[in-house]
């Protein structure tokens, strides 16, 4: 029996149902149609709402400690086998909640994850920003960042070939996870997944004050 996979699902929609989100869950479950189709059990999905860790991921930022709940957020991407991460255009680019939680991460922290990067945005000609920006991004952390992503602008909710772009970007990374077609995929999506939980970096959470002297060894060391 093996173990069962993990998806992080990052969103940085800043509703309860924002569009970025329902994109994000959408690319999941397509994700997880082909891994169950492939006779594999079905990967535990673990939703990181940005939105509801907003000022902890500030407070880490400032601090350099990240409270409980921003840590499991983090965690919940260091320990998956795959990740999805979403984001709504702002100025042609992700929004800065989006990129202050990934600052969080040490460069090289999500090193060969299989990754998959959407966006959404309110007109088409912002579809770039998966290239320009999201793709650039998630190289830097060296996370494994597939080619195939998906943006829907507002107008993509009522076509057709937007649940077809979200079917092609959940089944790549169903490959990466081991559900390809066909023995040989299977293997090699089986060994990049274990690659990437293997060769992954675990991100050391540093305490700014662990070296800071005890008050009172000082008082005592200047009264002798």
């Amino acid at each position: 029996m093996t173990e069962q996979q993990r998806i992080a699902v990052v969103t940085a929609g800043l509703s309860e149902d924002a569009s970025t989100t329902r994109l994000a869950r959408a690319v999941a479950r397509a994700a997880n149609d082909v891994v169950v189709r492939g006779g594999h059990s079905a990967p535990e999905v673990r939703l990181v709402t940005l939105r509801d860790i907003a000022h902890g991921i500030t407070d880490a930022a400032l601090t350099g400690m990240a409270p409980a709940a921003v840590q499991d957020a983090l965690d919940a991407v260091l320990t998956a086998d795959a990740l999805i991460a979403a984001t709504p255009t702002y100025k042609a680019s992700y929004s800065g909640l989006f990129k202050a939680f990934f600052d969080l991460f040490d460069e090289g922290a999500l090193e060969n994850l299989p990754t998959v990067v959407a966006a959404t945005g309110g007109t088409p000609r912002h579809s770039l920003v998966l290239d320009t920006a999201l793709l650039p991004l998630m190289s830097h952390l060296k996370a494994l960042a597939l080619p195939i992503g998906v943006y829907a602008a507002t107008e993509d909710w009522a076509d057709a070939s937007l649940q077809a772009r979200i079917e092609r970007a959940g089944a790549a990374l169903a490959g990466m996870l081991g559900a390809g077609a066909g023995a040989g995929a299977t293997a090699k999506g089986r060994g990049v997944a274990a690659a990437s939980a293997a060769r992954r970096p675990v991100r050391e959470v540093r305490d700014e004050f662990a070296t800071v002297p005890d008050f009172a060894d000082l008082l005592a060391s200047v009264q002798r």
